[in-house]
C-alpha cells in the first residue's frame, strides 16, 4: 500500500509550528463614547423595563391592536426585497467566513496517472502508472490568516445586524404609512358627514332663497363650501391611494395586488417599552453593525501587519510508481518528497507600511462612524420623546376644540334658521369645526407615528435572528 507516514509526520510538524504563531491584531475595545445616564426628554417616571411578556419581543406593532396591520408586517417579513437582499448580503458573507477558515488548514490533493515513454529500436520504451497524494499548507506564524478569519467574522456580525436593521426600518415604515392611511379614512369619513350637512343645508338655503328669506349670495356660498370639501375630499383619496400602493410594496407586493378597505378607526396609541441611553448599545441594530465594523477594521490591521513578515508554506507528497496500473497497490517503488518555502519582499518602498497605515485610518475612521451612529440614535430618541409628548398634549387639546367648534356649528346654523345671523357666520362656523375635526384626527395619527419612531429610536423588539425565506 501507498505509505502516507511521510505525509502525516510533516503535517504534524507543521501543526506545532502553526500553535506557536502569534497574532498582529491590536487588542479590540470599543470606541470610548460618553453616554448619559437618561434622556434628557424622558418623562420623570421612566424607567428600563422589559416589554410586555405576551407579547413577541420582535413584533412591536401588535401593540396597536390591528389584525390587518399584524399580517401585513408578517407578510413584510417574509417578501419585502430590501430585506431579501439583506439576508442575500448576509448569506454570502457567510460563505467568505468559510472560505477564509479553510485557509488556516492545509489543502490535500491526489493524483494516479500512467505515462508511456519509446524511441528508435535501439531504445527501450515502457508504459508506468503513478499515484500520489500531496499536501500544501501556509503556516500561519504571524496571525495573517487568522486575521483574515476575525475580519470575515466581524463583516458577517455586521451584516446580519443590517438584516436586524433593515426588517426595524421596513416594519416602522409600513407601520407608519398604515397608520396615515387609516388617519386618512377617518378624515374622508369626517368629510363625508360634513358634506352630507353641507348639502342639507344648500337644500335648505335654496329653499329660503325660493320664498324669498335668504339672499342669492347665501345660496353661491353654501354651494361653494360644499363644492370645496368635495374638491379637498377628492385630493385625499388620491393621497390615500398613494399611501395604499406604497403599503403594498413594503409587504411585498405588486399595488394592483392589494386593496385596504375602510374599517372603523383605531385611535389606539400604544405604550413604548422604555429604555435607558446605554440599552441603546445593544438594542439598536444599526449601532450593533457600526461596532462590528470596527471589529473589522481592527482585525484588518494584524492583516496588514502579517504582510511585514515572511511567508512559509508546507508541501509534502508521498506515492508510488509502478510498471502496471494495478500494481500500485502492492507493488512498485515508494516516491515521497518534502518541502518548506519561504519568500518575504525585501523591497517594496514603503508600499507595505502604507496599507498599515491605511488600515489603521479605515479603523479611526469605523471608530468615528460608530460614535456618530451612537450619538445619532440617542438624538433620535429625545427628539420622538419630545413628539410623543407634545402629540398628546396637542391631541387632547384638539379633540376638545372639535367637540366645541361641532356646537358652534349647530347653533350658528338654528341662529341663521331663526334669522339671527347671516349666512357668512354660517359658513365661517362650518370651515372652523371641519378644520378642528381634520386637525383632531391628524393629532392622534402624528401621536400613533410618534410611537412607531420611538420604538424604532430604541431599537424596537430587534433580536438577531435571521427571517426564514
Amino acid at each position: 500500500m501507498m505509505s502516507l507516514r511521510p505525509l502525516r509526520s510533516a503535517l504534524a510538524a507543521a501543526l506545532v509550528v502553526a500553535a506557536a504563531g502569534c497574532s498582529l491584531v491590536p487588542t479590540y475595545q470599543r470606541p470610548a463614547l460618553h453616554i448619559p445616564a437618561e434622556f434628557k426628554e424622558a418623562p420623570a417616571d421612566w424607567h428600563a423595563v422589559a416589554p410586555a411578556d405576551e407579547q413577541s419581543r420582535g413584533e412591536w406593532w401588535r401593540g396597536f391592536n390591528d389584525p390587518v396591520l399584524d399580517g401585513l408586517e408578517a407578510d413584510a417579513t417574509a417578501h419585502n426585497q430590501t430585506v431579501a437582499a439583506a439576508v442575500a448580503a448576509y448569506d454570502g458573507e457567510r460563505a467568505l467566513l468559510r472560505e477564509s477558515r479553510a485557509s488556516l488548514w492545509p489543502d490535500i490533493s491526489g493524483s494516479v496517472g500512467v505515462s508511456k515513454s519509446g524511441g528508435s529500436a535501439s531504445t527501450s520504451s515502457g508504459r508506468r502508472a503513478n499515484a500520489t497524494v500531496s499536501g500544501a499548507w501556509t503556516l500561519d506564524l504571524f496571525g495573517g490568516l487568522r486575521a483574515a478569519v476575525a475580519q470575515n467574522n466581524a463583516s458577517m456580525l455586521a451584516s446580519r445586524a443590517s438584516i436586524g436593521n433593515a426588517l426595524l426600518a421596513i416594519h416602522a415604515q409600513l407601520a407608519s404609512d398604515y397608520l396615515q392611511l387609516r388617519g386618512m379614512d377617518a378624515q374622508l369619513a369626517a368629510y363625508q358627514r360634513t358634506i352630507t350637512g353641507y348639502q342639507r343645508a344648500l337644500t335648505i338655503t335654496q329653499n329660503r332663497y325660493k320664498v324669498g328669506v335668504a339672499a342669492h349670495m347665501d345660496v353661491l356660498q353654501a354651494e361653494t363650501t360644499l363644492r370645496n370639501a368635495q374638491s379637498q375630499a377628492a385630493d385625499m383619496q388620491r393621497q390615500r391611494a398613494t399611501l395604499e400602493h406604497a403599503v403594498a410594496v413594503l409587504s411585498g407586493r405588486a399595488p394592483a395586488d392589494l386593496t385596504l378597505v375602510a374599517q372603523q378607526w383605531n385611535d389606539r396609541v400604544p405604550a413604548v417599552p422604555a429604555a435607558l441611553p446605554s440599552d441603546l448599545l445593544q438594542r439598536r441594530p444599526d449601532v450593533a453593525a457600526a461596532e462590528r465594523a470596527v471589529m473589522a477594521a481592527n482585525a484588518s490591521i494584524g492583516v496588514q501587519r502579517a504582510a511585514l513578515f515572511p511567508s512559509l508554506s508546507l508541501s509534502a507528497s508521498s506515492g508510488r510508481s509502478a510498471q502496471v496500473l494495478g500494481d500500485l497497490a502492492s507493488g512498485g517503488s515508494a516516491i515521497w518528497s518534502l518541502g518548506l518555502t519561504g519568500a518575504m519582499t525585501l523591497l517594496d518602498w514603503g508600499a507595505r507600511s502604507a496599507r498599515v497605515d491605511q488600515a489603521r485610518a479605515s479603523y479611526e475612521q469605523s471608530a468615528a462612524n460608530y460614535r456618530q451612529t451612537v450619538l445619532s440614535a440617542l438624538q433620535q430618541t429625545e427628539d420622538a420623546l419630545v413628539d410623543l409628548r407634545s402629540y398628546a398634549d396637542e391631541a387632547a387639546n384638539l379633540k376638545a376644540s372639535s367637540e366645541a367648534a361641532d356646537k358652534v356649528e349647530q347653533m350658528t346654523l338654528n341662529q341663521y334658521l331663526a334669522g339671527m345671523a347671516d349666512y357668512t357666520t354660517v359658513v365661517t362656523a362650518q370651515n372652523t369645526a371641519l378644520a378642528a375635526r381634520r386637525s383632531a384626527i391628524a393629532a392622534v395619527v402624528q401621536q400613533q407615528q410618534a410611537a412607531v419612531t420611538l420604538t424604532q429610536a430604541i431599537g424596537g423588539g430587534w433580536d438577531d435572528t435571521v427571517p426564514a425565506r
